[in-house]
């Protein structure tokens, strides 16, 4: 059974719902250089993840100007895990772990497999995503499934699904992909930066249901 991630926190109330239903990780996103109603100021951040209840992680999803940056975001808000965007390169992800103590989760497109190759083995898990040329996530475009399945099978580090993933779908995905873990936004959104309560608790439902397949 694949875990799973519901990104894009921006209440309480949408938290409570995550953790009611069962995730095992809520993404909070802050100090990103897209717009979007996802983010939340430093001070929202530190406050929700503030309330998030043992045995839940409570990730951190930006992109910060640099590893420097990185280490002072993670110092005010004191996520149990860093989700970083950007270009940030092996030595990076080293440094922000050595000078925070958490958990690092490097986003990487899922066209540029070379770079999850260079981050195997470093990053305590690499989400695969399609992302836009600045490297933010949260573009509720699928990608291909089979391919992050190779990729899952080639690496050593843990894998996480995330792009275009609804409570439709999610179970199909985790079929063919493998993944450790998946993660949502908008696929359980009633609007941008809003969760949809039953639609959270439905994908995580059926992240742990299996698919058969026909003979």
């Amino acid at each position: 059974m694949a875990r799973t991630k519901i990104c894009g926190i921006t209440n309480r109330a949408d938290l409570q719902a995550a953790v009611e239903a069962g995730t095992d990780a809520v993404g909070i996103i802050s100090a990103v250089d897209v717009a979007t109603t996802r983010e939340v100021d430093r001070s929202t951040a530190a406050e929700l993840v503030a309330v998030v209840p043992p045995f839940v992680t409570a990730t951190l999803v930006s992109m910060p100007d640099d590893a420097d940056h990185a280490v002072e975001l993670v110092e005010a808000i004191q996520p149990d895990a860093l989700q970083l965007h950007g270009e940030f390169d092996a030595d990076d992800l080293g440094y922000i772990r050595a000078e925070t103590g958490v958990k690092i989760i490097a986003a990487v497109d899922h066209e540029n497999t070379d770079r999850a190759t260079a981050l195997d083995g470093v990053a305590d898990a690499l989400l695969i995503d399609s992302t836009t040329e600045a490297g933010a996530g949260g573009t509720g475009e699928p990608h291909d499934w089979e391919a992050t399945a190779d990729l899952v099978e080639s690496l050593t580090t843990p894998v996480i699904l995330a792009g275009g993933l609804t409570p439709d779908n999610v179970a199909e995905a985790i079929r063919v992909a493998a993944p450790f873990g998946v993660d949502v936004a908008s696929g359980v959104e009633r609007s941008e930066g809003s969760k949809d309560h039953t639609a959270v608790a439905t994908f995580v439902r059926n992240a742990g249901r299996e698919i058969e397949v026909p003979a």
